[in-house]
């Protein structure tokens, strides 16, 4: 193409409005327009290809962590810049395997007995140690509503019977897995002892849906993340992109 592109070239080629072109260049997603005699921005083929990557990025990461990796990616040395990507993937992967493991510890869950039996019932350091959180951590949950422990004796010393247990267990499968408080509390409410953990598993199976997902749209900007790094001008290795540490 031996025209500079115009804003609106760059927005109808990226499916953005001319505005949101002009918004990624000052946000440092796009690389800065070259400006012609009486002030109007010159683009090239470079600038459609971040616009399109930065969409697909978006989808697969959000687009706070999208904006700072393709402003982090503007003139970073090549192994930087694929290492950072390498990172997304990464990041995605780790999700995915948090999302599994916290299914296979529902199904544990389902298959104990829902009537305690003697001496079954736990402490809230017993229980503690066997989630492996500290005692304040089920004090938390329990102050959010998410944990309803027995008080006995006249101190009122915490006692988690199995359903107790098998509900910290469940908060503590969805917390691994990334699940915040305020989704917590629709899933405990919902739970009803043992039987309900299929409200949970319900939960991360739509969760790993939306990995998958997001895995497709960053592989949909693989492409065009490779044109953008894959830059025959790009500098040499240096002190690494601040930018690109903080992702």
């Amino acid at each position: 193409m031996d025209r500079p592109l115009r804003t609106v070239d760059v927005a109808r080629a990226a499916g953005y409005s001319v505005q949101q072109v002009r918004d990624l260049e000052r946000l440092g997603v796009l690389p800065p327009a070259e400006r012609g005699p009486h002030g109007y921005r010159a683009y090239d083929p470079r600038h459609v290809l971040a616009a399109r990557a930065y969409r697909a990025l978006a989808t697969a990461v959000g687009p706070v962590v999208a904006r700072r990796t393709m402003a982090g990616l503007q003139g970073a040395p090549l192994a930087e810049a694929a290492a950072a990507v390498d990172d997304l993937h990464a990041q995605l992967a780790t999700e995915r395997t948090r999302t599994l493991q916290a299914l296979d510890a529902l199904g544990s869950i389902r298959g104990e007995p829902a009537t305690p039996s003697p001496g079954s019932s736990l402490t809230i350091t017993e229980l503690a140690d066997a989630l492996g959180v500290r005692a304040s951590t089920l004090r938390h949950w329990e102050a959010e509503g998410l944990l309803t422990p027995e008080r006995v004796g006249s101190l009122g010393a915490r006692v988690y019977d199995v359903p107790a247990v098998a509900a910290a267990r469940v908060v503590a499968a969805l917390r691994a897995a990334g699940y915040g408080i305020p989704a917590l509390r629709d899933v405990v409410a919902a739970l009803g002892g043992l039987g309900g953990t299929a409200d949970a598993e319900a939960a991360l199976r739509e969760r790993l849906e939306r990995i998958a997902a997001r895995s497709v749209a960053l592989l949909r900007a693989g492409a065009d993340l490779a044109a953008v790094v894959d830059n025959p001008g790009r500098p040499q290795p240096r002190t690494p992109n601040r930018h690109l540490r903080t992702l």
